[in-house]
């Protein structure tokens, strides 16, 4: 469309898709729709780059949730994992096959972006969505959603994707319950080369002091990302345990470049995940995995989800088609990613309770790396584990026990 016109246009212009929020779940929805040929339009507060309190692992199901030819911007290649418990038992596990990549948030976040932007999607950043609107004065037909800007500009889409992260409006709209809500506390720490080699390839996964909580250090180049997570109204605890951690591992000297804070929040069974013509994916919907907090993979496999289905959604022409469609994207997302997280909620029960078993399990028990190795390389996942074989079923039912 030409700039002559837009303004024109702009008035009554109905995007196919308008998608809210550009990390990997947005952008990978954008993507979905654009490639199916619909106009799309990605809008993201934020100016892009930007960074995000977040580990980086790309492990093997984010990694085929991709786009097509999409190069990973890796800073680092994991072959071997340190688990320790509480600082202590510390033990190096290694694998000839790379177990998974690191990347920095802000680089992947914003090539992802670009390859929705040359699958066709228009981007328009700094940007903030105050609310949406299915009925009303703003909404010309029942076919319409009115999208409104900060400001009052309105947009008019046929479908609309909420992926605006865990304090999502969009989800609010829908009606989004969380059931679980952890405080992750994160340090971005420069370190000289001596100390950077040291940690080259390898992770280290420390099981907190409190129930459920871990700490983890992810190499990439010359910085560390040092984090750790706990359920939230621990934030004290939480705070201590990330500098108990830094001290322990000796790298109190060195001054963070980023220091900051999120919470991940955990979609409760029965939450919605459509209202009418409007979706939510990644953590706008409360999708992540319960156990490990992992979120990358969940928001690349629901978003492209919700980019499909939202194209379905753009073209039905009435209410009860729309419902058909929006039901269908409900149980896609449970199909597979619900399956999933209702397993990791198992283990992190038995993880509060027994942490020192897991450890003992994952340092000592060949089936228990196995299964690591390969859920992190993306040969299976949890739901598939426990769905094929036997002894896995046994071992999480006398864990739930």
């Amino acid at each position: 469309m030409s700039s002559e016109n837009s303004s024109a246009d702009d008035v009554q212009r109905v995007w196919d898709v308008v998608v809210v929020g550009a990390g990997p779940a947005g952008a990978s929805a954008a993507y979905a729709a654009a490639v199916a040929g619909r106009r799309v339009l990605l809008l993201e507060k934020a100016e892009l780059p930007r960074y995000k309190t977040c580990g980086g692992g790309i492990i093997g199901p984010s990694r085929d949730a991709l786009p097509p030819g999409f190069e990973l911007p890796f800073r680092d290649r994991v072959h071997a994992v340190t688990f320790s418990l509480d600082g202590r038992f510390s033990r190096t596990r290694r694998s000839k096959q790379m177990l998974f990549g690191l990347i920095n948030r802000p680089e992947f976040d914003h090539q992802l972006v670009e390859h929705a932007q040359k699958a066709g999607a228009e981007l328009r950043t700094g940007v903030t969505v105050s609310r949406v609107e299915q009925h009303g004065s703003a909404v010309p037909d029942r076919r319409t959603v009115a999208v409104v800007l900060q400001g009052g500009e309105t947009l008019l889409a046929r479908a609309v994707v909420g992926a605006d992260g865990s304090a999502s409006r969009i989800g609010a709209h829908v009606g989004v319950k969380l059931d679980q809500v952890d405080l992750g506390l994160e340090a971005e720490i420069p370190v000289p080369e001596t100390v950077a080699e040291d940690w080259k390839g390898r992770v280290l996964i420390d099981w907190g002091p409190m129930p459920g909580s871990y700490g983890w250090v992810f190499p990439k180049g010359d910085t560390l990302t040092v984090g750790v997570i706990s359920a939230r109204g621990e934030g004290a605890a939480t705070k201590r345990y990330l500098e108990d951690f830094i001290g322990r591992l000796g790298l109190a000297g060195f001054e963070p470049s980023v220091s900051s804070g999120h919470l991940t929040r955990c979609r409760a069974d029965d939450s919605p995940l459509s209202r009418g013509r409007v979706l939510v994916c990644g953590d706008a919907a409360g999708l992540l995995e319960p156990w490990t907090r992992e979120g990358i993979s969940f928001a690349l496999r629901s978003g492209r989800l919700a980019g499909e289905w939202a194209v379905r959604i753009a073209e039905a022409h009435d209410a009860v088609d729309t419902r058909r469609q929006a039901l269908n994207y409900a149980f896609a997302i449970k199909a597979g990613l619900g399956v999933e997280m209702s397993v990791g909620k198992r283990l992190l029960t038995a993880f509060q309770r027994r942490p020192g078993l897991f450890h003992a399990a994952l340092t000592g028990f060949r089936p228990a790396w196995k299964a690591f190795v390969d859920i992190t390389r993306g040969s299976t996942s949890l739901g598939e584990i426990v769905r094929s074989h036997p002894l896995a079923q046994r071992a999480l039912t006398a864990l739930d026990r």
